[in-house]
């Protein structure tokens, strides 16, 4: 085992920074890190201590047993400072000796010892951290003293650190959240020599993002379990002191309390959904239970009752809730609720808790289990029943069926860990059945899920050449299955890059299609048609294939379809209809509760915003795909979102946030050489050097993207980064190297017939003009009429800047002007700051003087507001922001909105420019 670092919590980590920092130059701080137990508080304070040179450290910790002797936390904190009391004010002194001796404290002293305490702090000789662990442990006036102090440290040369299940009523708090998929498998690996990414995923599901119980988890296997060969863990070690800190909360609850909690945990572990309360309130008549014998559960945290369901606040008590208690209890649980479950409504969950309550096998109830999972609304219950339906069938080939059928459900449902084990309990369970066409199609519907499971959140490298060969196996008995595996080995081709090879797609589907194919299979093959005649440079031939592909997959209405069509429409330069179908592919998602499609649907998304120049919206797009993409594991699309979140922070002229994005983002060698989030990085990266006076590193980096004369590399991205390829080319000299490339997009461009595209390439085509050449001139103000059709202000104002530039730099000043001021005003509509100054330089250039950007911040704003806008402006939330100044989040969303109207911005990342 070796040491692990501190996963998933940089921002924790900076604010941890950013208080040391502080203190070390006497402007001390104060911080908060609240949250449920195992979500590593410790841990931060750990961290603090390790990275606190030059400090003087002190700690503390909450203890129960001591709860009731007054200043027993404070006493044990303070010892190191014993030496400095005789220093301090005289009642000062006095009321400290006091304390320290452990004598009571009057309440006239109460005052003169708080202010004591921070005396001692502040005159330590060198820089304080405090580091107070569980403080709502600890006896309530040493909690009280430490909180007064903590909202008094601002200017002195302590830093104090606290952790606590909540806040502390005036200090800066951080709640700590879960882990997501991607860290929660790391932790697993840092803490686990030689562990199988499988098994690192499945504890990454079971430890549901909680630090200590992955650490847990890891911990407890066996070499067998490590390499994948041995069953693993569902639920925590008996050892686990996660485990037993929850068992101990439970076990101190009433008798009815726990009775009501064994039915709230029986409905989640059947089924996996909360329990209604109504349902509750229903069995605990029955059971001659008082339905507000639940009180203590909710007052202690262990359940919340909201929105007409009672839920546990954390799925690791759940767990231990439901295993603590003896197997007969909780079938007769199960009884108990599937007896109440006598609605039409309702047939799901009883047969949930039918199969939790009985003994295998049963085929008669598997059927039934089924039969009602086919007709589930949503996935994650879906999943739920087919694997019960498995555990009870008769024989092995129905249960490698069911087993499938949960897999892709659980897949749909955002666990890609869970359908990858259930996957290999197929091929194991029909590793000793007779090769059947039933048994081919089960294991071909195994190879389809896995290898849409590997493109999105594995070896994207290695899913075509797994897909090809899956369909190929499937063509002669299971030809509609062997065509959905080649609708994925076509994304699995564009996402790696190896776009030449999506004829192979082609060829294979064009053998399957048949007469009277369904409408599916109709849309399928007209999306693999236009997409290999496009990339194949047929633009002419593929119009009427993506067309048709759109049409029938919005008669099909599926998620999956939808976002196909999106793609489809992005290629025939029809950003409207891109946006239209993608919002309805979200919507049709939500609705059938299909995670596993988000992603890359909110890419596509982000994407027509793009076009259409709505940077905003693509950043919360992205943002929203990235959290998508992280819930559900998809490693790759998760990288697709970052990728384009610093190319947009390039574009907009943001280099610190371009680089924070880039740095969060992953690019694993299994995802290919030329993967998307690989070359979305070198676009942005291209963005920062011609921004930054460097055309030939720029140019070289947008060059590597992809070959247009071979198609080998990204040629998505390479289009979209076409106009950046050019002017980089351009500014280097070596306009000749992005000929190729630009007479690709113009090809492109002009078959769309889309004003923004058909504008970039004669922009394009301006700068390889000679620089102020009639010619060139001539490309500019084409390219300003097709501007004028279009709503994207953006790449409007980048091209009147461009003919600005290239007029000043021709001694036309007075012309260049013209246009600089229509960048000016096009820049301002779209909130582009950088841009803005941009244009004021060139202005200056051309011999105009250019006026203040804006009003002096600190003239501009009230006391308080300018003191919001700093805290704001040095990384605080809202939230935090109230809490430090001891007002609502309502009145700082008030003095927000009248500090942007003064200032004329409209983001945070505006305001940290005007406070500089």
């Amino acid at each position: 085992m070796h040491v692990s670092r501190l996963r998933g919590r940089t921002r924790e980590t900076e604010a941890v920074a950013a208080v040391l920092a502080g203190a070390a130059v006497g402007r001390g701080g104060a911080l908060v890190f609240a949250g449920e137990l195992g979500l590593g508080k410790s841990a931060l304070l750990q961290h603090a201590v390790r990275t606190a040179t030059g400090f003087l450290v002190l700690q503390t910790a909450g203890v129960a047993a001591e709860a009731h002797l007054a200043y027993a936390g404070l006493i044990r904190l303070l010892e190191p400072l014993a030496d400095g009391v005789p220093r301090l004010a005289e009642e000062h002194r006095r009321t400290v000796r006091r304390m320290l001796s452990g004598q009571s404290c009057p309440d006239a002293d109460r005052l003169p010892l708080r202010l004591a305490v921070l005396e001692l702090l502040g005159s330590a000789g060198r820089p304080v951290l405090c580091c107070v662990d569980d403080v709502d442990a600890a006896d309530p006036a040493t909690a009280d003293v430490l909180a007064f102090v903590a909202r008094r440290v601002a200017d002195r040369p302590v830093a104090m650190l606290l952790t606590a299940g909540d806040g502390v009523d005036g200090v800066r708090t951080l709640q700590l959240e879960a882990l997501d998929f991607a860290d929660s498998r790391a932790l697993v690996a840092d803490r686990a020599d030689l562990v199988d990414d499988a098994v690192a995923a499945h504890l990454a599901e079971v430890g549901c993002g909680n630090p200590q119980a992955l650490v847990d988890l890891a911990e407890s296997l066996t070499p067998g379990q490590r390499a994948g060969a041995a069953p693993l863990p569902n639920g925590l070690p008996g050892a686990s002191s996660l485990r037993q800190a929850y068992r101990a909360r439970i076990a101190g609850l009433p008798t009815e309390t726990r009775d009501l909690l064994l039915l709230t945990a029986a409905e989640a572990a059947a089924t996996a959904e909360s329990l209604p309360t109504a349902m509750l309130a229903r069995v605990a008549e029955v059971r001659d239970l008082a339905l507000g014998s639940l009180s203590p559960a909710e007052l202690s945290g262990v359940v919340r009752v909201a929105d007409g369901v009672v839920s546990f606040a954390q799925p690791l008590v759940r767990q231990t809730a439901y295993e603590l208690v003896p197997l007969a209890r909780r079938r007769a649980a199960h009884r108990l609720l599937a007896e109440q479950a006598d609605q039409p409504a309702d047939r799901l969950r009883r047969v949930l808790h039918l199969a939790a309550a009985g003994d295998a096998p049963d085929p008669v109830l598997a059927e039934r289990l089924a039969e009602v999972a086919a007709d589930a609304v949503r996935p994650g219950p879906a999943a739920i029943a087919f694997e019960a339906a498995a555990e009870l069938a008769g024989d092995s080939q129905t249960a490698a069926a069911y087993l499938i059928a949960a897999a892709r459900s659980g897949w749909l449902a955002g666990r890609p860990a869970y359908a990858r084990r259930l996957i290999t309990r197929v091929r194991r369970t029909l590793a000793d059945v007779p090769r059947t066409p039933e048994a081919d199609r089960v294991l071909g519907q195994t190879d389809l899920l896995l290898g849409e499971i590997e493109l999105r959140s594995g070896a994207t490298a290695a899913a075509l050449d797994a897909l090809l060969a899956a369909a190929d196996r499937l063509a002669r008995q299971h030809r509609e299955l062997a065509v959905s595996v080649l609708m994925r080995a076509s994304e699995a081709a564009r996402f790696s890059g190896e776009y030449p090879r999506i004829t192979e797609v082609r060829a294979r589907a064009e053998a399957l299609r048949r007469p009277g194919d369904s409408l599916r299979l109709r849309f399928v093959f007209a999306q693999i048609e236009g997409f290999a005649a496009t990339f194949t440079g047929r633009f002419d031939q593929a119009k009427p294939a993506l067309r048709e592909a759109i049409a029938l997959s919005e008669r099909l209405g599926e998620p999956g379809a939808l976002t196909a069509a999106g793609a489809a429409a992005l290629l025939l330069g029809d950003d409207h209809t891109a946006l239209r179908v993608t919002e309805r592919a979200c919507a049709s998602a939500d609705a059938a509760g299909d995670r596993a499609v988000l992603p890359v649907t909110l890419e596509l998304t982000a994407y027509a915003q793009f076009w259409l120049g709505r940077h905003d919206a693509v950043r919360q797009s992205c943002l929203a795909g990235l959290r998508a993409a992280r819930a559900g594991g998809q490693e790759n699309y998760a990288g697709d979102h970052l990728g384009l979140l610093a190319v947009l922070a390039a574009v907009r002229g943001d280099a610190d946030e371009c680089r924070s994005q880039l740095a969060r983002l992953r690019t694993p060698i299994e995802a290919g050489r030329v993967s998307r989030p690989r070359v979305l990085r070198d676009w942005a990266l291209g963005v920062l050097d011609l921004a930054a006076g460097r055309p030939a590193e720029a140019l070289s980096r947008f060059a590597g993207i992809a070959d247009p004369a071979t198609g080998h590399g990204h040629v998505v991205v390479q289009v979209l980064a076409t106009p950046w390829l050019v002017e980089a080319a351009a500014r280097s000299g070596a306009g000749d190297l992005a000929r190729p490339a630009w007479q690709a997009y113009d090809q492109w461009a002009e078959l769309t017939g889309d004003p923004v595209r058909r504008a970039l390439s004669r922009r394009c085509r301006a700068l390889l003009a000679e620089r102020g050449s009639a010619e060139a001139e001539r490309h500019f103000r084409v390219a300003l009429e097709l501007h004028g059709s279009s709503d994207a202000d953006f790449e409007h104002a980048r091209t009147q800047l461009l003919l600005g530039q290239d007029l000043r730099r021709t001694r036309r000043p007075r012309d260049a002007r013209e246009h600089l001021h229509r960048a000016a005003d096009l820049f301002q509509s779209a909130g582009a700051d950088y841009w803005i100054d941009q244009v004021r330089a060139e202005l200056r250039a051309a011999g105009e003087p250019v006026a203040s950007p804006g009003p002096d911040a600190t003239a501009a704003l009230t006391a308080q507001q300018l003191q919001i806008a700093q805290l704001v402006a040095d990384g605080s939330t809202n939230r935090e922001v109230a809490a430090q100044l001891f007002i609502s989040t309502r009145t700082v969303d008030h003095h927000m909105r009248n500090i942007f109207h003064r200032l004329g911005i409209r983001s945070r990342t505006e305001l940290v420019r005007a406070l500089r």
